[in-house]
């Protein structure tokens, strides 16, 4: 009974996700001793959280994505893992003076606003689960456990964060701001997921709410330091200062944040003059009323232009000292290689083209498996930015940002019903829609795009590791599609009694990804770059990965090439 109740609790996911944690704690030196308990100690009580959410079934006052389950020991570990992988990576750096310190503490500064949002989400679902219990009047004689348990979590950890910086600071004042920063953070998340949870319903499960709640609010809670820091420098300590300034931020990063901003900025600006035009079409006649469509689409684009045109450049230049116009700078820069960028350009635009027009005739004809026809889109994921990052790194970087523009703003469109795009929009989405999108929100596009994005966006620093910046286009590329391709058509042995990967298919993904790397060595040892990695850890990092895929009942492109990213930094 008691092995029966451990295999029931200790399911496929939470296993592979435990050998990510144990590896990410057994590369982790002792200058990085607090932030490795900590890590430790969120791992543990993310476990307990998600059992004990689990086990409110459909109960819990939440609506997830249906067929998922809640994922959350995997969501609360990802972005965490990650961050101390980069800071394993950049002490091997400082250990050689490859990096300054100032690097060095501010990536430990991401990770404990990670780390803490995440943990402050964990503590909040404690406390629904506790709300829960007492509405029912269902406590049991574990209840006083769970919550010494949970007092006992959040206590030492921190502990831990303030030995962390307590170590390292020099002043009372730059700990304290420190530590507020880092509160905010927590709180910040909490109230994001809440509001995520409740206008997207069962369009994601609580671990991919938490990746995206994590990730948003140290992303533009970075962001808006780096503003605060550039209005005044004597706002906050001399020692914050210098680890805002500490860290390089190129034009690009910028351009990309700045644009991002204000395609979120400008839903809001558009609901806030939609209502006093609905309040003014009300007291109209019926024949003013019929034009209230193309009224709304007019004061969409018009506030989106607004936003993009005059405030986002006004934010870039304050921060970054453009010497030009943004985008001006942004058309210097793809012209100041003609040949090699607009080469790729087109190159870019042949192959969307031919793809999306081919597989969309496919999937309103044919009776392929929707999820294999998604493949193809991975397989065109490859061929498009393979020579790009190889030859032309930076201007991927760019052109990653503008497709996640145009995305991000087609999805508004959408959901928005905006004229006359909207409904095109949305017809057209819905031919490559599967199980884990909704008619609310549709996410697949997204996490493609970025989980090949991202590796590359981090390893834009200081990198010894030349198959990092590949992990997405890798495991989703190859690794995921050969796994559900031969998978689907050759697979007989299930991993499990429910689930439909198969050993075969995850055989066929470890592999292919393995011979990629063999056949992507040889070429960029020719551009200069030199392999510091050993193959016995390469190839853990790629079974662990792959072991994941196969097990994961979350959006895999979302995790994988996280967590295959995170390995390889090892």
């Amino acid at each position: 009974m008691a092995t029966a109740m451990a295999s029931s609790l200790l399911n496929g996911e939470r296993a592979v996700v435990l050998l990510f944690v144990s590896s990410i704690e057994y590369s982790t030196p002792i200058s990085l001793i607090y932030e490795s308990m900590s890590f430790c100690l969120l791992a543990v009580f993310a476990l307990f959280v998600e059992i004990s959410v689990e086990s409110y079934g459909s109960d819990f006052p939440f609506k997830t994505r249906p067929g998922a389950s809640s994922g959350i020991l995997l969501g609360a570990v990802t972005l965490p893992g990650l961050a101390v992988s980069k800071l394993i990576q950049l002490s091997r750096a400082l250990s050689e003076h490859e990096v300054g310190v100032e690097e060095v503490e501010f990536t430990r500064l991401q990770y404990w606003a990670t780390s803490t949002g995440c943990l402050c989400v964990l503590v909040f679902l404690c406390f629904i689960c506790c709300h829960e219990s007492n509405k029912t009047k269902s406590v049991s004689f574990h209840s006083h456990w769970h919550t010494k348990f949970n007092i006992s979590c959040i206590a030492l950890f921190a502990a831990m964060c303030y030995l962390s910086f307590a170590a390292k600071s020099s002043s009372g004042w730059y700990l304290a701001l420190t530590l507020l920063w880092i509160v905010c953070h927590g709180l910040a998340a909490v109230k994001f997921i809440q509001h995520v949870l409740h206008t997207f319903p069962a369009c994601a499960s609580f671990g991919e709410a938490l990746l995206v709640t994590a990730g948003f609010v140290v992303y533009f809670g970075d962001m808006f330091a780096f503003t605060l820091a550039k209005i005044s420098k004597h706002l906050i300590s001399n020692g914050l200062n210098s680890i805002a300034y500490g860290v390089e931020r190129s034009e690009i990063s910028t351009i990309i944040q700045g644009m991002l901003l204000g395609l979120l900025l400008s839903p809001m600006l558009f609901k806030s003059i939609l209502r006093k035009w609905e309040f003014y079409m009300s007291s109209t006649n019926s024949e003013v009323r019929g034009h209230r469509e193309r009224g709304q689409s007019i004061i969409f684009y018009g506030s989106l232009t607004f936003i993009l045109l005059v405030i986002v450049p006004l934010w870039m230049q304050y921060v970054q000292d453009f010497p030009v116009h943004p985008f001006l700078w942004v058309f210097k820069f793809v012209v100041s290689e003609p040949h090699k960028r607009l080469s790729l350009c087109v190159y870019w635009v042949a192959v969307i083209s031919v793809s999306v027009l081919r597989f969309y005739k496919i999937s309103k004809n044919s009776k392929i498996e929707r999820i294999l026809l998604r493949k193809y889109y991975h397989l065109v994921a490859v061929l498009m930015f393979v020579p790009a990052l190889v030859f032309q790194p930076l201007f991927l970087n760019l052109a990653f940002g503008a497709a996640l523009g145009v995305f991000l703003l087609l999805e508004i469109i959408r959901v928005w019903r905006i004229w006359p795009l909207g409904p095109l929009v949305h017809q057209f989405m819905n031919a490559f829609t599967d199980h884990r999108d909704s008619d609310l929100l549709i996410v697949s596009h997204f996490s493609l795009l970025l989980g090949c994005a991202l590796p590359i966006w981090m390893s834009s620093g200081f990198n010894d590791r030349p198959l990092a910046p590949f992990a997405g286009i890798l495991s989703l590329g190859i690794g995921d599609t050969m796994a559900s391709m031969v998978g689907y058509k050759y697979g007989v042995l299930r991993w499990s009694k429910t689930g439909k990967k198969t050993v075969e298919g995850t055989a066929a993904g470890i592999t292919s990804v393995l011979a990629a790397c063999s056949a992507l060595l040889p070429l960029l040892a020719a551009t200069g770059h030199m392999f510091t990695q050993h193959w016995l850890s390469l190839l853990s990092a790629v079974t662990l990965s792959g072991l994941l895929e196969a097990y994961t009942a979350q959006l895999d492109n979302a995790f994988i090439p996280l967590v295959f990213y995170s390995l390889l930094c090892l």
